[in-house]
């Protein structure tokens, strides 16, 4: 559940808002599963995401929404569905190649412990030998008992390694699956859940270093949607976040906060540094023309509103990102397509 919909939940809306989904969710047919629920959380709350326009393509199609479609809808786009699935896989090959090492363990233990009663059985025969001949087939059977050792030893080796490889492996898959679940699909850049975790632990960290946070929101992206379509849409949303990517290197960290948004956090930079990496990134997204992909209409340029606020020490996350929309609505009141401090819009109030 993304940061967004949690706070609601926990907020003064939350039972007018558990009331609107179980409502339209009585209205089209779906039965009020907690999983439906969930999935009906996200589609109400951004009915623009991927999820919800899937959910609109398949009520659409009056395709019947069914404990089958709603397994499938959460593991493709809830991504705590996708990743307790990964790990729940990656934990069952893993129990398996610790059952086979173990078994080989277990097998060379006994093929050891087999050996030691060899060596005992043959230092008493060496005491009571008088003769070569029962030496020389005490000999060969040592030689047979030893190479039984390094072939079960050579075999427990090889088990071993493989087991290694497949570990290896298969925590480069959850590293990858982690990645996953904290990237937005559409713009590739962070999501909001690796932003919210970003936040938090920077604002808990030395209140002496500068940060500073920034939210972005693209200027009338509601009516440019309803003019173009949602496929034009994304197109936007992705040229915003190429240009969002390249100003944001180094230390700087991007996300899609959600929506038309985005944020940006700026750990040891000055106000003046921000202010003209703001205005960079608003001068570069207005500066083209774009045009539609599928029949090169000209769509115009984008504009996008920001404002920002830099963190006072001590200052909680919520904190921050409450100043830091406030200087972005701030921008949007006064006009749009423009930066403004957090701290100037304070000090004129």
């Amino acid at each position: 559940m993304t940061a967004q919909i949690e706070m609601a939940v926990r907020g003064p809306e939350a039972y007018s808002l558990a009331r609107d989904v179980i409502s339209d969710m009585e209205k089209v047919g779906v039965w009020p599963t907690p999983l439906n629920f969930e999935l009906w959380l996200h589609y109400m709350g951004d009915p623009e995401a991927p999820l919800g326009r899937e959910i609109k393509r398949l009520l659409s199609e009056k395709i019947v929404i069914n404990d089958e479609t709603a397994e499938l809808l959460a593991a493709e786009f809830l991504p705590r569905s996708r990743l307790s699935e990964d790990i729940r896989d990656a934990g069952a090959v893993l129990d398996r190649e610790l059952a086979n090492v173990a078994g080989a363990i277990a097998k060379a233990h006994k093929t050891q412990a087999d050996y030691g009663e060899t060596l005992v059985a043959a230092s008493q025969t060496m005491e009571a030998a008088e003769d070569g001949a029962p030496l020389k087939t005490l000999v060969g059977g040592l030689t047979i008992a030893t190479k039984r050792v390094r072939r079960e030893t050579a075999i427990l080796e090889k088990r071993l390694e493989s087991s290694n490889k497949e570990v290896a492996r298969l925590r480069e898959h959850l590293e990858q699956v982690r990645r996953d679940a904290m990237t937005d699909a559409l713009t590739n850049l962070a999501n909001r859940k690796a932003f919210d975790e970003r936040l938090e632990r920077v604002c808990a960290g030395d209140d002496h270093a500068p940060l500073t946070l920034a939210i972005l929101d693209i200027d009338h992206f509601k009516r440019f949607n309803d003019t173009w379509g949602h496929q034009t849409g994304d197109q936007v949303l992705r040229y915003v976040s190429t240009i969002l990517s390249r100003v944001c290197s180094g230390n700087r960290f991007v996300a899609r906060f959600g929506g038309e948004e985005f944020a940006i956090i700026f750990p040891g930079e000055s106000a003046g540094a921000v202010t003209m990496a703001l205005e960079t990134i608003l001068e570069e997204v207005s500066s083209r023309s774009l045009r539609r992909r599928s029949t090169n209409d000209d769509l115009g340029a984008v504009t996008l509103s920001a404002g920002f606020a830099e963190h006072m020490s001590g200052e909680a996350a919520s904190s921050l990102l409450e100043r830091a929309d406030a200087a972005l609505y701030a921008s949007k009141h006064a006009g749009r397509n423009r930066v403004t401090s957090a701290i100037a819009l304070e000090t004129a109030a």
